[in-house]
């Protein structure tokens, strides 16, 4: 562990951050440091933690918008993982109104390692919006 990561964690403990800013201030620490040497083992991608959805418009007639979410990915994991509690009626019935919604997704066949591949892939996710002043992003962090 690195001097600096201490440092972070000691104040943590001391209570003079909040677990929110160290786990920030932690994140920077890992972005900034420089590439591996050559020759020397890469470090694994770290597990994402949130799902973050950015939106951004300049509309003429209601000014700039903004909005920003974030979700935890533990919430979806544990959601995927609730799924098998659920009784199979419910399911049927749960996946009829989802279909009459328009949301042709069938619950049974959600698993956990399908919630996982998602999350490996939106690092490709790009998504057309047919305003041409608005901007949306969906992305792991």
């Amino acid at each position: 562990m690195n001097e600096q990561r201490r440092q972070i964690l000691q104040m943590l403990a001391e209570g003079r951050l909040t677990a929110d800013e160290a786990e920030r201030l932690i994140a920077a620490l890992e972005r900034e440091q420089p590439e591996s040497p050559p020759g020397a083992t890469p470090r694994p991608k770290p597990r994402p933690r949130y799902l973050r959805v950015l939106v951004s418009s300049t509309d003429d007639f209601d000014g700039p918008g903004r909005v920003n979410i974030r979700v935890p990915l533990q919430l979806l994991r544990a959601g995927v993982r609730l799924t098998s509690l659920i009784p199979p009626q419910a399911l049927t019935r749960a996946n009829a109104e989802l279909n009459r919604s328009g949301v042709p997704l069938d619950l049974t066949q959600l698993k956990p390692q399908h919630i996982e591949e998602l999350i490996e892939h939106l690092d490709d996710v790009t998504i057309d919006v047919d305003q041409p002043d608005t901007k949306v992003q969906v992305f792991c962090e």
